[in-house]
């Protein structure tokens, strides 16, 4: 059911590790191409104590990214063995899991339904190759030795607008801005490599996305489900036809220990708007995407 307008509620997951305070509006990690910056439109100085005072505002907003830094960076990082645990697995296993998820989402369903909608192994890449930590701070070597046709991709300018090889799903707006600096490296995109988008609700609206997807030539595309999703079935501003990797974010958790599927808003929106959107679940079975637990 379509929703009137553009909630921020869609799927941007608030918790006390991912929430911006009002304060953080004008951050740069998520306003870098669509939000204008409100420093320009402050109003001159009329007394000498307002000088100081601005500064020590922007001294504690300073503090406060960097305390939300540290908290985000300590979430993925808290316990490696608990968070790796799933993605580690083989394909058949991590098919199971997805399949297990989706029952979740779809409660009503039979089996059979069910089966229709099931991503089968043969579309999920295998990863156990990789025994390094499955961190950000990592993922370009995990792309460059796990999947290299990804990484060549990524390399190639795109034929066409809103048209993405990738589309890279995670839980929360502060962790998609994260990912797109690091999608962003010169080992991935070397100098003719398409645009990386943000894809998230917060402070940004859908139809400033459609804009920007219609008239970029964008190779990655992280972003959280629900706006992806609303992207790919109410706008079909992002096409398919490029898409060669879906990955999900599930090493990383929130403040709750929870991962992409386990949170339910989030989960549904996987499996609804994207996974199970028409178009992506052919090219997945078709076997023209894979998709990668990361």
């Amino acid at each position: 059911m379509m929703r009137n307008g553009d909630d921020l509620e869609d799927d941007f997951v608030v918790d006390d590790l991912v929430a911006l305070s009002e304060e953080e509006v004008d951050s740069p990690d998520l306003d870098d191409e669509f939000v204008a910056d409100d420093h320009d439109a402050s109003p001159p100085t009329t007394t000498n104590d307002q000088p100081s005072q601005a500064a020590a505002s922007k001294k504690r907003k300073r503090r406060e990214k960097e305390k939300e830094r540290k908290k985000r960076k300590l979430a993925e990082t808290q316990d490696p063995k608990l968070t790796q645990t799933v993605a580690l697995q083989s394909p058949e296993k991590l098919a199971e899991y997805l399949a297990s998820m989706q029952k979740r989402t779809f409660k009503d369903m039979s089996d059979l339904e069910l089966e229709d909608l099931r991503i089968p192994a043969s579309a999920i890449a295998d990863t156990s190759m990789w025994t390094g930590p499955r961190t950000l701070d990592h993922l370009v070597d995990f792309i460059i030795k796990v999947l290299p046709n990804l990484k060549t991709r990524l390399s190639q300018r795109p034929k066409s607008t809103g048209s993405p090889t990738l589309l890279f799903l995670t839980s929360a707006a502060l962790r998609v801005a994260d990912v797109s600096r690091i999608l962003k490296d010169k080992r991935l995109r070397g100098e003719k490599g398409g645009e990386v988008a943000k894809l998230f609700a917060k402070h940004i609206k859908l139809a400033e996305h459609v804009t920007y997807l219609r008239r970029t030539r964008v190779a990655a595309a992280p972003g959280t489900p629900g706006r992806i999703g609303k992207l790919l079935c109410e706008t079909e501003s992002i096409s398919v036809s490029q898409l060669t990797h879906i990955i999900l974010d599930i090493t990383f958790r929130d403040s709750k220990n929870r991962n992409l599927l386990d949170i339910p808003e989030t989960r549904d929106e996987v499996f609804k708007t994207v996974l199970g959107a028409p178009k992506v679940l052919k090219a997945i079975k078709d076997g023209k995407v894979q998709v990668v637990l990361l």
